[in-house]
């Protein structure tokens, strides 16, 4: 698929991101769900494909449930995904006039990639004080002034908005690894990006599973805690409060963060 096969169907999603229905307040924040029978429809098959598959594999692969591994056998396929990601964000902190964040991920993936053995191992990070700069195209439209539109619950992929799952769209796009790989390799790279989201999963196994599996609305904590998440992480919305100091005081954070 070509951007320009994808500019007309983007274009009215946004648009219709500026239509939504008038919020309503959860825990002292403004969401705006009208698609909510939807959305939990797609919860319920969300939660069912975690509990069967997704959760019972990330523990496998990273050596729960009494595999043959262990405690970060994970570790080098999270950080190869990470590392073939950053392409993509050096690309969107361009795209939103930030220079330096880019020349940072880049220097990160050109370090990782040659003396991190292919993103197996974080030398960047570890000897060169190169952390990754997270952000995607959600954040591109953030900055654009692109309104965040009505919260949607993606199946498989979990929660997202309508600019965020725009946003989704357009990355795979403007990803220039999406440009110099073939086609199989580009799969193979795909294939790694989602290995090491299991990966993440399985780090966050008890959080995810009290969200998930644990609480009395799992829709409604999981649309709060992302909401929160993502608005905080773009500094929107007056949200002053950060999900990752909630989750170090025993709280939870959002399970499919990127």
């Amino acid at each position: 698929m070509r951007p320009l096969s994808l500019a007309a169907p983007l274009a009215l999603f946004l648009a219709l991101a500026g239509c939504a229905s008038k919020p309503v307040m959860q825990d002292g924040i403004q969401v705006n769900d009208p698609f909510e029978a939807q959305n939990r429809r797609v919860h319920v098959f969300n939660k069912a494909v975690d509990a069967r598959v997704i959760g019972p594999v990330a523990r496998l692969a990273s050596g729960g449930d009494d595999a043959a591994g262990g405690p970060g056998a994970m570790d080098p396929v999270i950080n190869a995904g990470a590392n073939l990601s950053l392409p993509g964000k050096v690309a969107n902190s361009l795209l939103q006039g930030r220079p330096e964040p880019a020349i940072k991920n880049f220097f990160r993936f050109a370090v990782n990639t040659t003396l991190g053995m292919g993103g197996l191992f974080d030398p960047a990070g570890r000897d060169f004080g190169l952390p990754e700069h997270d952000t995607d195209f959600g954040e591109t439209l953030a900055v654009w002034g692109v309104p965040e539109g009505a919260y949607l619950e993606l199946p498989v992929l979990g929660p997202s908005t309508q600019r965020d799952a725009a946003g989704k769209v357009v990355d795979l796009v403007i990803d220039p690894l999406y440009h110099v790989l073939n086609r199989d390799a580009a799969w193979a790279a795909f294939g790694l990006r989602a290995a090491s989201k299991a990966g993440d999963r399985a780090r966050f196994d008890d959080t995810v599973d009290s969200v998930l599996q644990d609480s009395a609305d799992s829709y409604a904590q999981l649309r709060l805690i992302y909401l929160m998440h993502r608005r905080h992480e773009l500094n929107e919305g007056g949200t002053e409060i950060d999900p990752y100091a909630e989750a170090a005081a025993g709280g939870a954070i959002d399970p499919y963060a990127e």
